[in-house]
This record gives C-alpha cells, structure tokens and sequence, in this order.
C-alpha cells in the first residue's frame, strides 16, 4: 500500500511538472509576443515576399507555427513539426500552393501576394525555449495614372486671363495626389472615401515657364504627369491681327476669280468682232 500511494504521487507530481512546463510554454510565448517588436512591411500586389525571422541557428527539429491574423480573427496558415522522424508540414487551404517555409530559420515565402493578404503575421518557434516574431504587412495595388484636363473644357484663354488646370485619378487605399512646381510640392490631397476621385486644381498664367508636374502615390508605388502649358493653355487674341492671313487668303482667292471672269468677257466679245467681221467681208465679195 505504501509503495503504491508513493508511486501515485510520483505520477502526480510528473503530471503536474507537464502541466507547469505546458503553461511556462505559453507564459513566455505570450511575453515573448507582447515584447516582440513589430515588423512592418507593405508591398505592391501580385509580388513575392519572404518575412525573415531573424532567429539564428537551425530550426529543422522545431516545431514551427505561423498564424495568419486579418484583423481580430486567427487562422493557423502554417503548422511544421518534426513527427516519427520525418518532417510534416500542413498548410491552410487558404494559402495552398503559395507559401513556401525555410526549416532552417523559420522564414515564410508568400508568393502571388494579393490585398486580400493584409493583416498581422505571427510566428511561433518551439525547440526546448519559444522564440516569437510578429510582422504587420500591408499589401497596395499599383497606383493609376493622373490625368491633367484643362477643367473648363477650353483650350483657349485671353492673354489676359489665367489658366484652370485639374488634375484627377482614380481613389484607392492610402493614395495621395500633388502638384509640383519643379521640385517644391505646392499642393496635396487624399480622400478615405475610396468611391470619390481625387481631384487637385492648379490656377496658372499662360506665360508661366515653370515645370508642373502631378504626381499620385501610395506607400509602395507612384505615377507622373507633367503638364503641356502650350497644349492646354494656348493664348488667342481678340486683335483683328491673327485674322490677317486667313483674309489674305481669301481676298487673294477673289481678285483671282474676277480676273479670270474679265479675262473670259474679253475674250468672248473679240470672237464675237471677228466672226461679225467675216460675215461682212463675205458679203461684200458676192
């Protein structure tokens, strides 16, 4: 009886030293995920990203866990351990075919990243000790292009007047829109309404000789247009002096129809004399 209830209370104290060791596991996963810095990467969709651990020595006999957080949700993307001596890898369906891990430092490879993917990567490595990582990944897509319209919809001012210009794209995630005038920004704006274009005015002189460009961006991407001052703000004048060569034209156009209408009349009425003059002279043979 006595070697039986020292042998149960040796198993209870081996099942309680499991239950500490499992519950010191978590503790410092927890404080290791708390005091972990965050590392924060954003990239252009469509590209391939690999988020480095940073944990130094080889990992092929740890238990390595990645957990996909989009934004209070948890989702297990990544589960690899060593089991019967063979190395087992499952993969969520969600990222099936795409992801790609490194035993060795733990580093995970995302290919083909979409918007989608955006969210907070956690890594958890378990080898006797936990090392713990986070990653923060924001994922844009390619910003448009801006287009620059003279905005009202007249390619031609009075000398006197001032130019209207707008610059316009198409609204995203992060996207910010500016003018510049050589390279000193003299204007921005962004809208978190992503149904509204953006749109940017510029108010110029017809003779200003300044360099304008227009530039949209977002954290990983940017567009330029520069503006044609002489394609969009060409000049007229109401002087009477730019209409000389089309009146030259046309007077020239006249002078030559008269005087090949003069030039027929003389010479229908000298045919009409001699063929009088013949019909005389005929007349007086007989």
């Amino acid at each position: 009886m006595m070697f039986r209830a020292m042998g149960q209370i040796l198993v209870n104290i081996v099942a309680e030293i499991r239950t500490l060791r499992t519950l010191l596991l978590l503790l410092c996963c927890l404080l290791c995920e708390a005091g972990d810095e965050t590392v924060t990467l954003q990239e252009v969709e469509g590209t391939t990203i690999t988020l480095h651990t940073g944990i130094t020595g080889n990992q092929s006999d740890a238990r390595i866990q990645w957990i996909y957080r989009p934004e209070k949700s948890e989702e297990k993307i990544l589960i690899s351990q060593v089991f019967k001596g063979e190395t087992v890898t499952d993969i969520s369906e969600r990222f099936k075919e795409r992801l790609q891990l490194d035993r060795i430092s733990g580093a995970l490879t995302i290919r083909n990243i979409s918007r989608t993917d955006s969210g907070v990567y956690l890594l958890h490595v378990i080898n006797g000790s936990v090392s713990s990582r986070t990653f923060s990944v924001s994922v844009y897509a390619p910003v448009s292009t801006p287009v620059i319209i003279n905005e009202r919809g007249n390619r031609s001012v009075i000398s006197t007047e001032s130019c209207f210009l707008l610059c316009s794209m198409e609204n995203a995630e992060d996207v910010k829109l500016s003018w510049y005038r050589e390279n000193e920004r003299i204007s921005i704006t962004n809208n978190t309404d992503l149904s509204v274009p953006l749109n940017l005015p510029l108010q110029i002189q017809h003779n200003d000789t300044n360099t304008y460009i227009c530039v949209s961006a977002n954290p990983v991407s940017n567009k330029t247009t520069s503006l044609n001052i002489t394609q969009l703000c060409d000049v007229s004048d109401d002087r009477p002096r730019s209409r000389f060569p089309a009146l030259i034209s046309a007077g020239l156009f006249v002078l030559l129809i008269i005087i090949l209408i003069t030039l027929g009349i003389r010479l229908k009425k000298k045919n009409t004399q001699e063929k009088f003059e013949g019909l005389t002279y005929t007349a007086v043979i007989v």
